[in-house]
């Protein structure tokens, strides 16, 4: 009988492993009783643990490992003189672990950092626990003196949920805490209160708030959606401090029933024990329903656990059943779980074919499934480019997803470094004409005021040309009157060129909890909401920043600045004579998290491009801020000027900021049509919304090209689009379609936008580019033929020819005023009024516009 399954037993023991659920091992002096290795239990119920089953099991197997006697006692002794190196490596190099994923959310004494663990495990990765990151907010901002309020919490939460890096996954453990019957529509009001009594408690917070750990739950759930993130939740059995009764995997219906997350992919975790034939019932009639059978192996007698992972198939399907170890704390926890994973899985199998549910080779794929395909595919391992290594320290697992069109983590990281050597903290924030502005204050100052309440600002901030540092006419805005400009923590980085001091996006608030109709970001928010509620669409987006290098030097006996290299497009010289500067530029990106996809010399003379990667609408209006900021503070350091101004010189090359644009429903990307059928490759929405940005696009250009000087750059065989056009990857066309390399034939992925430039106020021109787009998804427009060809004089219309006529535009388009705000709107109006005026009276004033952007 045996021989028969030979080779299965042979394909179980070699086959690969990816441990997908763990936790961090912990130091050998750590106080934690290694009889925790054996036992979930705690306290006085801990002594009774080598009573049971398992650990006489567990031990005898252990001993084996280490040719020691059969004894508690003698295993530590080996622990003790072996080292902690020398056990890992004997625990993991037994268990065959070739990818590890931990949740390192358990507060343990002495725990050792991921990165540690890449000495024993060629490939590690982090699963990011909600509720710990929302205790650790908690506890560090009651430090720092923030009166909380549940916006505020949640401004921070959803910002480092969004931003933190190198994660596969988020994980919850509301079963611990008040139980799997979440409210998915948990009231503001009972969140408010949840938090108010949490914190009533005092330090170190304990999230147990029913109402509070819900909408938690309910709002990571949607960061899942919208970065394609798996989410494990623990089910079943565990230590004392959950309900049982609370853990049944059943409780999740209204969760697994909501629409909105019907394609975020849920594990079950723990085999749901002793609720398996329920988890196995769900993972059979949910779709998004996936099973993971770690710490039911090895924590139960050989019995239990067989029947445990029985019981998962007995409906689930095979492609949705995986193994993890549960390891942690101990190295000898992986190895256990590891072994007796390969004994049980060989036996279920084995049974299964003994019964007649599987023939041979179906067990063998099945092997390959339960042990590492299916987990490769749920947490999308062989989609990642980096994991955590030794190496490089922290890497980035996330793609340009062609397929998603988002990349997962690729926004702005909140500093983790210490604080203790920062002396300011810079708040900035972009005003009406497209300028980086910004407050500094001083560190203490910052946390102990500022963080919470913000600085004054005058009301005039918004109302500043390119050319004045006073108010324009025509805005209703004065220095009368004050905001506030209150950061938004979420964004808070160390600043690579300077050390010492941070730097924070700001929002404007007229109070605490009233946010300024005249605040960019806030536009921003106002009209990414109106799309997710009307329509369920979300936007990812990607800018290209082209820039020149001046260097001072002298033009008819006169010093200016002049170019800094003479090479010609996409020259290796180019990139050569640059790469000091340029090195250091991505460099400092990467230091802040935001990924760089391509970097080349442009056409003019001295000109470069950087390319970022995609990312939520949002978090990419952000990067291309610190972006410049970065770009321009480099420069400076060598003693040259980078400028993003359409036209710094009327006889070079222009500087675009062409931004490409794609809608997501629940993670996936909906701009692209699902078949090759479909009308010019997009879907249906796509085509409306697209359509929607051709129409208004004369008013977009009040946006996206705010100065005069930017309509030097918008003419005719310049490839930035000066005509009414779109067109399949035509570059002259104002709107393209793109198809990137992955893409199927026929199909686009998303569409870029050439008529703007880096004097644009990124919030701005994406909530005129968006509010574009939502009316023509409202009126259900059409695209017109595509332009294949170059856009000819006579043939198509005109698009502004220059600032004045793209405001009369704007003044004529009431849809843009309904959707982006007519307070905001007079501004920007008033502002752009302002410089057609000035830059008319003054024909050679763009040249200084160099040192403002």
């Amino acid at each position: 009988m045996e021989e028969k399954y030979a080779g299965l037993r042979e394909a179980v023991d070699k086959a690969e492993i990816v441990d997908a659920h763990a936790h961090n091992i912990v130091a050998l002096h750590s106080s934690v009783p290694f009889l925790n290795c054996f036992s979930e239990a705690t306290g006085d119920a801990l002594s009774f643990a080598p009573h049971t089953l398992s650990f006489k099991r567990c031990l005898r197997d252990v001993s084996e490992l280490y040719g020691s006697e059969s004894s508690l006692h003698a295993v530590q002794q080996y622990r003790n003189s072996s080292g902690l190196d020398r056990i890992s490596a004997m625990c993991f190099q037994a268990a065959r672990i070739s990818t590890l994923l931990i949740d390192d959310g358990i507060e343990s004494d002495k725990k050792l950092d991921i990165e540690w663990h890449n000495k024993f495990v060629p490939k590690t990765g982090r699963i990011l626990r909600i509720e710990r990151l929302a205790e650790q907010i908690l506890d560090d901002g009651s430090a720092d003196g923030i009166i909380w309020t549940l916006d505020t919490f949640m401004r921070i939460f959803l910002g480092k949920l969004n931003s933190y890096p190198f994660i596969f996954g988020l994980k919850s453990i509301a079963a611990y805490r008040s139980g799997l019957k979440i409210n998915t529509n948990v009231t503001l009001e009972e969140a408010q209160e949840g938090l108010t009594e949490v914190l009533r408690a005092g330090n170190p917070v304990r999230i147990t708030n029913k109402h509070l750990i819900d909408y938690i739950f309910m709002r990571s759930l949607e960061v899942a959606v919208s970065y394609d993130l798996p989410l494990q939740i623990h089910t079943g059995f565990g230590d004392k401090d959950l309900d049982l009764r609370l853990c049944n995997p059943l409780h999740l219906r209204s969760v697994l029933e909501d629409k909105k997350f019907s394609k975020c992919r849920i594990v079950l975790l723990h085999a749901s024990y002793p609720f398996s034939k329920e988890a196995s019932y769900l993972a059979s009639v949910y779709s998004q329903v996936y099973l993971d059978f770690g710490l039911a192996v090895p924590k139960l007698s050989v019995h239990g656990m067989i029947t445990s992972v029985k019981e998962l198939l007995e409906l689930a399907p095979i492609k949705k059943v995986m193994f993890s170890t549960d390891g942690c704390l101990f190295p000898e926890s992986f190895y256990l779980g590891s072994k007796k994973a390969r004994d049980v899985v060989f036996s279920v199998l084995r049974d299964a074919c003994a019964d007649g549910d599987l023939s041979i080779s179906e067990a063998l794929e099945a092997v390959k499934d339960i042990f590492a395909d299916n987990a490769k595919q749920f947490y999308k391992l062989d989609a990642a480019a980096k994991f955590v290594s030794s190496e490089n320290g922290a890497s980035d697992h996330s793609k340009l997803a062609i397929e998603n069109g988002i990349s997962p983590h690729s926004s702005k990281v909140a500093t983790q470094s210490s604080e203790q050597d920062v002396a300011f903290v810079r708040m900035i924030w972009v005003d009406t004409s497209g300028q980086h502005r910004c407050r500094v204050v001083q560190k203490k100052r910052f946390h102990d005021s500022v963080k919470t309440n913000g600085v004054g600002l005058t009301f005039a901030s918004m109302a500043m040309t390119s050319a004045a540092d006073g108010p324009a006419d025509g805005t209703n805005l004065s220095g009368v009157g004050e905001i506030r400009l209150v950061p938004d923590l979420s964004t808070k980085c160390r600043i690579p060129w300077a050390k010492q001091e941070e730097m924070v996006l700001a929002d404007m608030y007229l109070k605490p909890g009233e946010a300024w109709e005249y605040c960019p970001r806030e536009a921003l928010r106002r009209v990414l909401k109106v799309l997710k509620e009307e329509f369920n669409l979300e936007v990812n987006a990607g800018f290209e920043n082209e820039f020149f290098l001046l260097k001072k030097g002298l033009s008819g006996g006169n010093e200016e600045w002049v170019p800094f290299d003479t090479s010609s497009y996409c020259s290796t010289s180019a990139f050569d004579v640059a790469s000091p500067v340029l090195y250091e530029i991505i460099a400092a990106l990467e230091s802040l998290n935001i990924a760089v996809d391509q970097l080349h010399a442009e056409s003019g003379n001295g000109q470069y491009e950087i390319v970022l990667g995609y990312t939520a609408c949002s978090d990419a209006a952000d990067n291309l801020i610190f972006t410049r900021e970065i770009i321009r503070a480099v420069a400076r350091k060598h003693g040259l000027l980078a400028t993003f101004v359409p036209k710094y010189a009327l006889g070079e090359i222009g500087s675009g900021s062409h931004v490409h644009i794609s809608l997501s429903q629940n993670g996936k990307n909906v701009f692209m049509a699902s078949d090759e059928c479909s009308r010019y490759g997009m879907s249906k929405v796509g085509e409306e919304f697209m359509s929607g940005v051709l129409n208004h696009l004369p008013s977009i250009l009040a946006f996206t090209a705010p100065v005069p000087n930017s309509y030097d750059r918008l003419q005719p065989h310049m490839w930035s689009g000066a005509y009414l056009c779109w067109g399949k990857e035509n570059k002259e066309a104002p709107l393209r379609t793109a198809c990137p390399p992955g893409v199927p034939d026929g199909l686009v992925s998303n569409f870029e936008i050439k008529a703007i430039d880096g004097c644009a106020n990124p919030y701005l021109a994406l909530s005129s580019i968006i509010a574009s787009g939502i009316d023509g998804l409202r009126r259900h427009l059409s695209l017109p033929e595509p332009i294949n060809e170059d856009p000819q004089d006579g043939k198509l219309q005109r698009l502004p020819k220059s600032l004045s006529e793209s405001v009369d535009a704007l003044e004529k388009d009431t849809a843009l005023e309904k959707l982006i705000g007519e307070k905001l709107l007079l501004a920007v109006k008033g502002v752009r009024k302002a410089e057609i005026n000035y830059y008319s009276q003054n024909k050679d004033a763009y040249k200084n516009l160099i040192h403002r952007y």
